[in-house]
């Protein structure tokens, strides 16, 4: 049997060939394994994502926000179920420690079901003038029964800014001097 060395692909250069063929591929197998799986992970509950947000441009709810002020009017609370089938989604707004209301105080509560295909619930909320400073929590209920909270702040606003009080100086006539 002839040894691989005296074949004429493995004469002179074509020697390192496999070599760098085999290193290829490891480094190839090491990367793929490296990734990130493109599976998302598994909802325990009917609520796949709950979040805050301000109004966008156009009055719709914006991004994530993680705290308020007093002037940030509405605020919405988006809800994305797990789920596509028709449910009954409640968001009561708790007031946690706010100046003048009693912990654990129900705001606001609305309600709304979807229908077949939806999944998604943006409730908003507007106080009658501006917010009180203070937390609160927004309770999600689905079919009933608690599936997410989230606690937040809204802080009081910085005061608006002052207008220039600088005005020019009215033109006096001038003496003469003779």
């Amino acid at each position: 049997m002839p040894e691989l060395k005296d074949t004429a692909f493995f004469k002179g250069e074509n020697v390192l060939f496999f070599p760098r063929i085999f290193l290829l591929i490891v480094a190839l197998a090491a990367g793929a394994l490296a990734q990130a799986p493109a599976v998302e992970p598994a909802v325990d509950g009917p609520v796949y994502e709950v979040y805050l947000a301000r109004a966008d441009e156009d009055g719709a709810a914006g991004d994530e926000v993680k705290e308020f002020t007093t002037r940030d009017i509405p605020i919405f609370c988006v809800v994305t179920l797990a789920s596509l089938e028709p449910a009954e989604v409640r968001m009561d707004l708790i007031a946690v420690d706010v100046k003048g209301v009693k912990g654990g105080t129900r705001v606001v509560s609305t309600t709304y079901t979807t229908k077949e295909g939806e999944n998604r619930v943006n409730f908003s909320g507007s106080p009658a003038g501006s917010w009180v400073a203070g937390t609160y929590r927004a309770d999600i209920f689905v079919g009933g029964k608690r599936s997410a909270s989230i606690e937040f702040p809204i802080k009081a606003a910085a005061p608006a800014a002052a207008g220039n009080k600088f005005a020019p100086a009215k033109p006096r006539p001038r003496s003469r001097k003779n």
